[in-house]
């Protein structure tokens, strides 16, 4: 992986959002990657027939665009749900029979942020990942032809485990398409390939599972490394995210 292939797009994995200046994300591909549990939320509202999914940067903003749109309102601080808002980020509160033709506006600590970063910055297109549309993000980012952001949103500008091996099992899966000359990239990979057999196990031991855990969250968290048991693609269109699949 790591010769260089100068015909082929570029590819990076950026560890924090405090890191995402300090790349090139004009025309690029970004993949906003929040496992636990953003993203891996919005994939399975999308998958179940929402309509269309509005990530918001604040809970008043959340407020005010669920009033003018007539959605549902989602987002959570602490494992308990925003005051004002009506859900929370679980991906169990959307299945087809509540989420089905309608909106959700939702906002996150983490992965929302990071997107509304990645458009200010003039991302070509935007699209949100987690291990249960893994496959629709690997298929969509080798049919563009163009340079790859994999933006991991961490815990609070910080590190942390579960969206870089999100990003190594994208990486794992598109490495012949893309020129890849990238530390944090080859990390994130090997870090994948080290741990793919007993995933499960491993994802215990990370400081996230173990914040959300205090919560009762658990099944949440086994849902959001499952592959492929929400192959929606959802990407960023007029203000909202809609399901291209």
């Amino acid at each position: 992986m790591s010769d260089q292939k100068p015909n082929l797009p570029s590819l990076h994995t950026v560890l924090t959002p405090q890191l995402l200046d300090l790349y090139e994300i004009k025309d690029s591909v970004v993949v906003i990657i929040d496992v636990f549990r953003a993203t891996s939320t919005i994939a399975t509202a999308l998958y179940n027939g929402a309509n269309k999914v509005i990530p918001v940067d604040s809970p008043e903003l959340c407020i005010e665009v669920g009033k003018q749109t007539g959605g549902i309102t989602a987002g959570e601080r602490d494992g308990k749900i925003i005051p004002g808002l009506s859900y929370g980020n679980s991906p169990s509160e959307y299945p087809r029979s509540f989420i089905e033709n309608k909106t959700l506006v939702i906002t996150t600590t983490n992965g929302t942020k990071l997107l509304h970063m990645a458009l200010k910055q003039g991302a070509k297109n935007i699209i949100t990942g987690s291990f249960p549309n893994l496959t629709k993000v690997v298929e969509f980012i080798k049919s563009q032809n163009a340079p790859v952001i994999l933006g991991c949103s961490g815990w609070k500008n910080k590190f942390n485990i579960e969206d870089v091996l999100f990003a190594g099992a994208i990486i794992e899966e598109v490495k012949a398409n893309f020129d890849i000359h990238c530390d944090s990239s080859f990390m994130a990979n090997q870090l994948y390939r080290q741990q793919k057999d007993h995933l499960t196990e491993y994802i215990k031991t990370v400081t996230h599972w173990h914040r959300l855990a205090a919560y009762g969250l658990e099944e949440d968290m086994l849902y959001c490394i499952s592959k492929d048991t929400a192959p929606s693609l959802p990407i960023f269109k007029e203000g909202a995210l809609i399901n291209q699949a």
